[in-house]
């Protein structure tokens, strides 16, 4: 079932506990590709099977490497950090708590576009829910650089943006298109987000104010898909062509939200 015009299906009745057969995997890799964010409802997975999931589709990365203790009171080698990566708003006491920084996931961003290869794609299991709230927007840049005059198109080809890990703005960053080409479809999309830093080139303000124009333009409301999560939704998105963000819009200091995340390594973008 479609989700909406901006993207997002909904595969039910797949048990996704045990092996793919292969027309299933094809069904959900055609999928993926066509709406670009995959809903599973009602799975019950432990990590090691969403790994083996997530495995179907590519080289799915270890998490953590980059961080060697987390502020909450993580360590490289915990849970955190196993095979699929816990994502929750508790503190090392279990207390919910609430982190706007500019890492933190209520902004709008790409999975780790400050690597030479980002991510292909990124899956993400509801394990714990607030009562109501907790969404995840995706933005679908495709359709935003689709819908661009043509003059700001012709602008923007061949710029490169530069991309910075927000915890860690001083670190290692890479450089990639701007408008980027699906490898699978072919589809020119906008490739930026809360880690794109500057335009190379370009004088750092008009960078940061081209990059923030778009980055509007990107997250009108047309162009969004809202998921509204339930227990055992199980998610895979499209990194090479959404941004997405986690939405605050519930009791951040009191209700609980637990979610297993797992990435599968990319290409470099063209």
């Amino acid at each position: 079932m479609r989700l909406s015009p901006a993207g997002g299906v909904r595969l039910a009745g797949i048990d996704l506990s045990q092996p793919l057969s292969s027309d299933q995997k094809d069904a959900i890799v055609a999928a993926f590709v066509a709406h670009q964010v995959v809903v599973f409802p009602e799975q019950s997975l432990s990590r090691e099977q969403q790994f083996a999931f997530a495995a179907n589709f590519g080289e799915v990365e270890a998490h953590g490497a980059h961080r060697p203790a987390d502020k909450a009171g993580g360590k490289a080698g915990d849970k955190r950090y196993a095979v699929a990566h816990v994502m929750t708003n508790l503190d090392a006491d279990g207390n919910p708590t609430v982190r706007l920084s500019p890492a933190a996931n209520y902004h709008w961003h790409t999975d780790k576009p400050y690597r030479a290869r980002p991510p292909l794609m990124t899956l993400l299991h509801a394990v714990e829910l607030p009562p109501r709230g907790g969404d995840t927007e995706f933005a679908n840049t495709a359709l935003a650089y689709e819908s661009l005059p043509d003059e700001t198109r012709r602008r923007i080809a061949g710029l490169r943006a530069v991309f910075r890990p927000a915890f860690d703005p001083s670190g290692a960053c890479a450089d990639h298109p701007l408008v980027r080409t699906h490898p699978d479809t072919g589809r020119k999309s906008l490739y930026l987000g809360n880690h794109a830093t500057h335009i190379l080139g370009m004088a750092q303000a008009e960078g940061a104010a081209l990059l923030g124009e778009l980055l509007h333009h990107a997250t009108q409301r047309d162009f969004v898909y809202v998921h509204r999560w339930r227990i055992g939704d199980l998610i895979m998105w499209d990194n090479r062509c959404l941004l997405h963000r986690a939405v605050a819009n519930y009791d951040v200091l009191r209700d609980r939200r637990i979610m297993h995340r797992s990435v599968v390594r990319g290409t470099a973008p063209f």
